[in-house]
């Protein structure tokens, strides 16, 4: 990061942190004590909250995060056009809105600061995953690694995270995403039927950022799923960061490197076994 040195960044990847655990009370406490906030709607072709739940939670993190650091913006306001060195705070909503209308503790709230770099091409450079419910904060920054906060009774224990050393395909642990779309989760799978009899298990609890997180901290050893659109950026981008700086390997299923402004089909692996994964994704 261009404006500051790796110390300050961290310290407003641990703040951000805060203000993640902060907005997860407030979340975790509707998912516990429910209101009338459960119910799902269809919109823009994603699944969303009929509440104002989203919007309750975006508003608070927008506005304590903008004392954090110095920053030219939010994410879904960006300009067409932005310059070398600009940055944007994206702020997501909840990330597994299922889970959370069923009760479950599998889903977490986002935020990524992007950078626009000498090409102008946005790349994340400070990420922060919060799952409430799991008690559970990851945190990366470009270049300095990433690292897992999990809260227990007795105080918050801290450790870098680094990737599975599982070399095969063949008993490893899978993950995958897959949309309410029906072609859509078509895709994803034929591939689960297509790798079946490889993995030891093959897994689908979501969503994507925790699935993505978990591969960086070595508890998947893959994840992969098609067609994650422009809502899914928040998420898609800050487990992404926490998968780059455990040293694992994610991209596009043909290879290529995700692009910010479009639809992705995205592979995470822990490194070792994504050739071997990449001949069934198609």
């Amino acid at each position: 990061m261009k404006r500051h040195n790796l110390w300050s960044c961290w310290q407003a990847a641990l703040e951000v942190a805060r203000i993640l655990q902060d907005a997860g009370k407030h979340a975790l406490n509707d998912q516990t004590n429910p209101r009338d906030m459960k119910s799902l709607e269809l919109s823009d072709d994603h699944l969303h909250f009929t509440s104002d739940l989203d919007k309750r939670l975006a508003q608070f993190i927008s506005n304590r995060i903008t004392y954090v650091d110095v920053f030219d913006g939010f994410w879904q306001f960006r300009p067409e056009e932005c310059h070398p060195g600009e940055r944007y705070w994206c702020v997501g909503g909840i990330d597994g809105v299922i889970n959370f209308a069923h009760d479950m503790p599998e889903w977490a709230i986002t935020v990524t600061l992007f950078e626009f770099n000498e090409q102008c091409s946005a790349q994340p450079i400070l990420a922060v995953v919060h799952a409430p419910a799991l008690g559970l904060t990851y945190l990366a920054v470009r270049g300095s690694g990433a690292i897992r906060i999990h809260r227990t009774p007795l105080g918050d224990k801290r450790e870098k995270i680094i990737p599975s050393t599982t070399p095969s395909l063949d008993g490893a642990v899978v993950s995958f995403g897959m949309s309410y779309v029906p072609a859509e989760s078509k895709r994803s799978l034929d591939v689960v039927a297509r790798i079946a009899g490889r993995p030891a298990d093959i897994k689908r609890v979501g969503p994507v950022s925790l699935d993505l997180c978990k591969v960086a901290d070595g508890t998947y050893d893959a994840y992969f799923e098609p067609h994650l659109h422009k809502w899914d950026v928040p998420a898609v981008s800050a487990g992404a960061m926490m998968v780059w700086e455990a040293q694992g390997h994610l991209s596009q299923w043909n290879g290529d490197g995700v692009h910010w402004r479009q639809e992705n089909d995205v592979v995470a692996t822990n490194g070792l076994i994504n050739d071997d994964l990449r001949q069934y994704l198609v």
